[in-house]
């Protein structure tokens, strides 16, 4: 049966202090209702994690601040056994019914610097959506690559500064994409007590992951089309045949607003 129960410490890694991870206990923080008129968005973060995953089967893969359960459902296709690891019991509690046809995924309170599970327990960790609460994804990247086996899969979303738009716009005033995290914030929420929304520079992360000892070895350029009037003028069906013919060409280019990164353990 699914629990919500966090795991026991299995390192002395439980006494370290964390950063606050429990913003989306607020209900004004309603994850299930932000996913309202984004069909095209999460039907786009299908496609990637479908084509990265494509002929493979794990053990047990992790879902990493999943929220309410939206991509576990997915994962269960390719892994033995499924855990949302969730660091909001809200979120949490919109799982139970969000998930209610799937008692067999496993739901966990965890943040994901302390995700608790054994070294090496790990061979498919999927980080969707969870980046842009994350100035410095140090200490959550060191986690990741202590509880995945040598042989694991780490799938990393990354909200991407350096997407197209960007790059015209500091290109026109003459300024660089910067390396460091931007927040993106509005004035009046930046706030310690606020829940912090950044976008990263992907070259940036793929060096963090390194230094994390997690080499990136695919990349995918994802929700490629992700504009509120092409929703509304193109046809759902030709904007994902779109995006899935765009996801690899555009990879490099880091296109899109969100980069997929598909990581494993340097040998």
């Amino acid at each position: 049966m699914a629990t919500t129960k966090a795991a026991k410490p299995t390192s002395t890694k439980s006494t370290k202090s964390h950063r606050r991870a429990d913003q989306y206990n607020d209900p004004k923080h309603n994850y299930r209702k932000y996913w309202d008129g984004r069909d095209y968005e999460n039907a786009a973060e299908e496609i990637a994690l479908k084509r990265l995953l494509k002929g493979q089967h794990f053990r047990h893969a992790v879902d990493v601040g999943g929220g309410f359960g939206r991509l576990c459902v997915l994962l269960e296709k390719y892994a033995d056994k499924v855990t949302l690891a969730e660091p909001s019991q809200q979120q949490l509690d919109l799982a139970v019914d969000y998930l209610k046809d799937h008692p067999e995924i496993d739901r966990k309170l965890l943040q994901a610097d302390d995700l608790k599970f054994k070294d090496g327990s790990v061979d498919l960790l999927t980080m969707i959506r969870v980046m842009h609460h994350l100035p410095d994804p140090s200490p959550e990247f060191d986690e990741i690559a202590r509880v995945l086996s040598d042989d694991g899969w780490a799938i990393i979303e990354v909200a991407n500064y350096a997407h197209i738009r960007n790059r015209i716009k500091h290109l026109v005033k003459g300024k660089k994409i910067p390396a460091k995290p931007v927040d993106i914030r509005s004035a009046e929420n930046r706030r310690d007590d606020e829940i912090a929304f950044v976008n990263h520079n992907p070259s940036t992360v793929i060096r963090q992951l390194a230094h994390a000892g997690l080499q990136v070895e695919r990349v995918l350029s994802v929700s490629n089309l992700r504009s509120p009037g092409l929703k509304k003028v193109v046809p759902h069906a030709v904007m994902l045949a779109v995006e899935n013919i765009l996801q690899r060409p555009l990879a490099n280019l880091y296109f899109g607003p969100s980069i997929f990164l598909l990581a494993r353990k340097s040998s």
